[in-house]
């Protein structure tokens, strides 16, 4: 089959299933699989090659938005300087969106522990007055 595997045997040797195959192509991840015959679509090594791409991308936290802006680099760029330079960028927008994130999270829960002790307060004073406890 000159290299060329069916959309079963691409699945299975890169671990995903038809359904996110067919996914990815409508994202622009991976060109679609060549039709031949009746139909049935064929796939190249380089398709394999993008699947296992994008898995590790996914690993590093990507979004497939993410991956969508530097996929075509890994497999146009021979040196791997480019899509490593774009990969760098996009986990350091991260950290600072995650960094964001976290302040605004202790912030919320140092207004939480304030509300919660008011509330505290305002109770045991109600059962100090009603002699309640």
């Amino acid at each position: 089959m000159n290299g060329r595997m069916r959309i079963g045997d691409l699945t299975e040797r890169a671990g995903v299933t038809p359904r996110t195959v067919r996914y990815y192509e409508r994202l622009g991840l991976l060109p679609p699989g060549e039709r031949e015959g009746h139909g049935q679509h064929y796939y190249t090594e380089e398709t394999l090659a993008r699947l296992e791409k994008i898995g590790q991308l996914k690993q590093l936290g990507l979004s497939l938005e993410d991956i969508r802006d530097v996929i075509d680099l890994y497999f146009t760029d021979p040196s791997g300087i480019k899509p490593k330079q774009k990969v760098l960028a996009l986990l350091r927008q991260h950290l600072a969106e995650t960094d964001q994130k976290i302040g605004a999270l202790q912030r919320f829960r140092s207004d939480l522990q304030a509300h919660i002790a008011r509330f505290e307060r305002w109770l045991a004073e109600r059962s100090e007055d009603t002699g309640e406890r």
